[in-house]
């Protein structure tokens, strides 16, 4: 159930079309309803509380766990999100959900995935920038959210600060959108950039890309905390998923407070 059904239900009652046990019923069955699967609990709430339902960790779940968490968490046909999936977990849930839509880069599968929505200047919508093409799996991880949130949302990728005249190229691009999720490792300098090109929220993902010294991820990271351009907020190491979100909820705010001024 979205906002636009619970609206729909919550007015069916005010007009007189829909009676209250018919209408709580409906609740019952819906987003306040939680499924037991003993090694489980199924929130069917978040996707009204949050704008997407329960995104599933697959690393450290068995094939066997993943697609019955799957299996009952779509069984409403909403998006469902996996993440951090081995090849072989990806190649299980590919053969029990054909139709889902499988990002070997991102280690992520979606159920009932929406297609693709392009972001277009004027419109509420994401830019995700990558430094490098090695940091293209946790920029895909971030990406997929956004499918699967069915937010606009718009790539660019190996646009580091040892060639920054390709991202200067892009500058228009950049400023068209509402909110970004860049990703870097190595230094970690790229978000300190974009910001201060910018006037827009940053999402800055530091990844594990990089010589010993950078020691898994935690230079760029301490780069990014000590940014010195205004405005960034830093992910965990590798963490697409939670920038990705994030950026997001910013499209889903934009969008609610202009439609309430209408």
């Amino acid at each position: 159930m979205t906002e636009s059904d619970l609206r729909q239900l919550l007015q069916g009652v005010q007009a007189g079309v829909i009676t209250p046990d018919a209408a709580l019923r409906q609740l019952q069955s819906g987003p306040f309803r939680t499924s037991d699967l003993g090694f489980a609990q199924v929130d069917h709430h978040r996707r009204l509380r949050q704008g997407m339902g329960e995104v599933i960790f697959g690393e450290s779940k068995t094939a066997e766990q993943i697609i019955a968490i799957t299996r009952e968490a779509g069984s409403a046909g909403a998006p469902v999100l996996i993440t951090r999936l081995q090849p072989e977990k990806l190649a299980a849930l590919a053969h029990a959900f054909p139709s889902g839509r499988r990002n070997d880069a991102a280690r992520t599968f979606t159920l009932h995935a929406p297609a693709p929505i392009e972001g277009v200047a004027g419109q509420p919508h994401v830019v995700v920038v990558a430094a490098g093409t090695s940091d293209h799996p946790v920029a895909e991880e971030a990406y997929e959210v956004a499918v699967a949130m069915g937010i606009p949302c718009n790539r660019i990728y190996d646009v580091g600060v040892a060639g920054l005249h390709r991202l200067l190229a892009r500058v228009e691009v950049l400023q068209s959108a509402t909110a970004l999720v860049v990703v870097a490792g190595m230094e970690g300098a790229l978000p300190s950039v974009v910001a201060g090109l910018l006037g827009r929220p940053v999402f800055a993902v530091p990844t594990s890309v990089g010589y010993g010294a950078n020691f898994g991820g935690l230079s760029a990271l301490l780069a990014m905390l000590n940014c010195c351009a205004p405005g960034v907020t830093v992910a965990n190491i590798d963490n697409g998923f939670s920038a990705g979100f994030a950026a997001c909820q910013v499209v889903r705010a934009v969008r609610s407070a202009a439609e309430g001024a209408r």
